[in-house]
């Protein structure tokens, strides 16, 4: 039997799905740190998706998605990640600004909508940060590429893909010239920072390891 989502529910098993991306259990305590939410108020809400049979709650072992939970989680990916391309690409939204206007829609849109907005960006694979956006079929493209912090000087690389959960981290490396599809130079590499030659601007940035690690590159 179809289950009718809350919004909140609908939250809850995307967080869930994106603590999970490793396949292990998420333990309450960091959905809750991750939603800002109170410990109580995530354990009433896995109590509803276990009994809903969109997660399994095993005691001290974390939650995970039921294969329902999982399949609704994706649906709620495609439609923000969809709708984070379309206010890029269609209406000129700045990447940093898109996720909370996309965290709004996502839960208004119809199928129909949605493969609307699918067709017209040409069925697109990734976001503007570089995020897959799943198919209808729930098949996530491939994201191969390596942290830029794993990647020794000198190399050069073409960036595909930036952790995008910190907006101050996105309005950073825009100041830089930094976006997906950017090629860098990595000159050197130290404990806490590298210094990499920016082509498209032709100069050099000094970026602070918790910036380097949000970066996902394509070796050229």
């Amino acid at each position: 039997m179809a289950v009718n989502l809350t919004h909140s529910m609908q939250d809850y098993l995307k967080t869930i799905f994106m603590l999970t991306a490793d396949h292990t259990r998420v333990p309450t305590t960091r959905i809750a740190q991750t939603l800002n939410v109170q410990p109580a108020s995530v354990t009433s809400m896995i109590k509803k998706l276990a009994d809903c049979h969109l997660v399994d709650h095993q005691s001290y072992h974390g939650v995970a998605l039921t294969e329902s939970g999982r399949t609704a989680a994706l649906e709620m990916i495609r439609h923000h990640r969809l709708l984070e391309t379309y206010l890029s690409t269609a209406l000129g939204y700045d990447w940093a600004d898109v996720h909370e206007e996309a965290d709004r829609l996502e839960h208004y849109i119809s199928e129909e909508f949605e493969d609307r907005i699918a067709s017209m960006l040409g069925n697109p694979l990734y976001d503007p940060h570089g995020d897959p956006i799943p198919g209808r079929d729930g098949v996530l493209p491939p994201t191969p590429w390596p942290c830029l912090l794993d990647v020794p000087a000198p190399a050069t690389v073409t960036i595909r893909r930036v952790d995008s959960s910190q907006r101050d981290a996105l309005v950073f490396l825009s100041s830089k010239g930094i976006t997906i599809g950017t090629t860098c130079t990595v000159l050197k590499t130290a404990s806490s920072y590298i210094m990499i030659d920016v082509s498209s601007t032709h100069k050099t940035v000094r970026l602070p390891n918790a910036i380097v690690q949000r970066l996902f590159v394509d070796q050229i």
